[in-house]
């Protein structure tokens, strides 16, 4: 059982190690731009080596499920891009499309059912739901072995005691970025703008836990920001901080005066604006691109940063779902 958890064991011991910086364009003086759709590609080159040697050794290939209820536009941009990108790596996947009208019970009776059945590995319910529909009910519905969203609390808290659990998405892709980059995190200061308990929650924790525990962390000093923070008071601390990690939803809330001289800026914001020029929308994250990559050393893009990544990590997730390497009994196995 040990070597089957090499890949868990594996997730954060190489925080400190530079990797070979193949995935960056820059120009003259101004930040190196990560491209999150580069490192994505080889994740996903990762995922799929993974699932074909699976397949290979004689077990079922890896199956997705996803239910998404009602017609938001963004939800299912999302969804179309997860199944896409599952088809990509060998994993099966099914988008089970409920109505908004759909009952708080049905969609409790639906998640039971894929909870049982054993076809289903990975199972995921895109939010938003509509109004009606207790958010936090449905995440903690899905069982936590087939949780590869990652929000079940049974998940939320062995991430935040440090231990192998299903990591969120968006915030293990941030780290991965962080790690693959070859940014160092030990001891560094690090501002995390968010405090979202899906993504700067999270982010907050892999940054900061302690890099000798069972799921290793950054041993970075983190300082979480939110919405009461008044903007004079932030810009206290990122002008202090080596990493930013920008998760607030606000567009521009991050501005060059804000930043260090050659701090890492990690944009994972993500608002649809008007273009004031052409009239067409357009996405944008929390930083000032622009402004930023003049000062900082490294700097994600909005769109191509950290959104290829979170669908990647994704697809990890739904491997180790399927290699049942987060059961209970393993895990016991493990600990003994």
């Amino acid at each position: 059982m040990a070597t089957a958890l090499c890949p868990l064991r594996g997730l954060g011991r190489a925080a400190l190690r530079p990797r070979r910086l193949l995935h960056f364009s820059a120009t003259r003086n101004d930040a190196v731009v990560i491209s999150g759709r580069k490192l994505a590609r080889q994740i996903r080159q990762e995922a799929r080596h993974e699932v074909e040697q699976w397949v290979a050794a004689g077990n079922k290939r890896p199956h997705l499920s996803v239910v998404l209820v009602g017609e938001n536009p963004a939800s299912h941009s999302y969804v179309l891009n997860k199944t896409k990108a599952a088809a990509d790596v060998g994993i099966s996947s099914e988008t089970i499309l409920r109505p908004a009208s759909i009952t708080e019970e049905e969609l409790l009776d639906l998640i039971g059912k894929l909870n049982n059945d054993a076809n289903v590995d990975g199972l995921l319910v895109q939010l938003p739901l509509p109004e009606h529909i207790d958010e936090r009910k449905i995440c903690n519905a899905v069982t936590p072995d087939k949780d590869v969203d990652g929000f079940h609390v049974i998940n939320v808290g062995r991430m935040c005691l440090d231990q192998y659990s299903m990591l969120p998405a968006t915030p293990w892709g941030v780290w991965e970025i962080i790690k693959r980059t070859g940014i160092p995190t030990l001891g560094k200061n690090v501002v995390v703008a968010g405090r979202s308990k899906n993504v700067g929650m999270p982010i907050a924790m892999l940054l900061h836990t302690d890099g000798r525990h069972e799921r290793p962390g950054g041993d970075a000093t983190v300082t979480i920001s939110h919405r009461y923070t008044p903007k004079e008071q932030l810009k206290q601390h990122t002008i202090r901080a080596d990493i930013v990690v920008a998760a607030a939803g606000i567009p521009n809330l991050i501005t060059a005066d804000m930043i260090k001289e050659g701090a890492a800026v990690i944009d994972v914001g993500i608002t649809r604006v008007q273009d004031p020029v052409t009239a067409k929308s357009r996405l944008v994250g929390d930083v000032d691109f622009e402004g930023v990559k003049k000062k900082a050393s490294y700097i994600t893009p909005v769109p191509g940063g950290v959104g290829p990544m979170t669908v990647a990590m994704l697809m990890k997730n739904t491997i180790i779902a399927a290699k049942k390497l987060l059961k209970p009994k393993e895990l016991e196995a493990l600990t003994a």
